[in-house]
């Protein structure tokens, strides 16, 4: 009998797995339109700009509660007119081409932490990687012609129900292997 109570004590002493909490929604697009310069951290052009305003008028009453982005300009510049409207301030998740792999959980970590409707402003080869990371199916990278698509996702342990949606002015046709 003392073995087993011991055995159950020594049990009760073990981690259990905790629920991870999740957003209602989370909302991810990549940067709008880029400007060619500075060549390392290039600022939107003005169609990028336009296409920034577009999103911030389509989520101004989505319920978004937290916009996450990465330092880069062209994503702090994509997520800054919603921001504005909705009196938030982006946190910034630190993104870098040689720790690609670390970034993607890094975003996901920081989207469980949060509530309501989260937006992610991520880049081509981010978005659908963090898409996955939440429960979504398979999705090829974002072609670079690709600045209007934001895949809307109503996350879950398994199988996040997925929405694919174009908002701005049409994208250049995508190349093959990407979307």
């Amino acid at each position: 009998m003392k073995p087993l109570v011991t055995l159950l004590l020594a049990a009760l002493c073990l981690p259990w797995p905790v629920a991870q909490a999740l957003p209602d929604l989370v909302i991810l697009v990549r940067h709008a339109e880029k400007s060619g310069e500075p060549i390392d951290n290039p600022a939107l052009s003005p169609a990028g700009q336009q296409r920034a305003e577009t999103l911030a008028q389509a989520l101004e009453h989505a319920g978004v509660t937290a916009i996450l982005t990465t330092q880069f300009r062209r994503a702090r510049e994509t997520a800054q007119p919603l921001a504005r409207r909705l009196h938030l301030k982006p946190q910034v998740i630190s993104a870098r081409k040689d720790r690609a792999a670390a970034h993607v959980p890094a975003v996901v970590a920081a989207i469980r932490q949060q509530t309501g409707t989260v937006l992610v402003v991520g880049h081509s080869n981010t978005v659908a990687q963090i898409a996955a990371a939440l429960g979504s199916p398979a999705l090829p990278d974002f072609c670079e012609t690709t600045y209007g698509l934001a895949l809307v996702l109503q996350p879950k342990p398994k199988d996040a129900a997925l929405l694919r949606l174009h908002y701005g002015e049409a994208d250049a046709a995508p190349q093959s292997g990407c979307q």
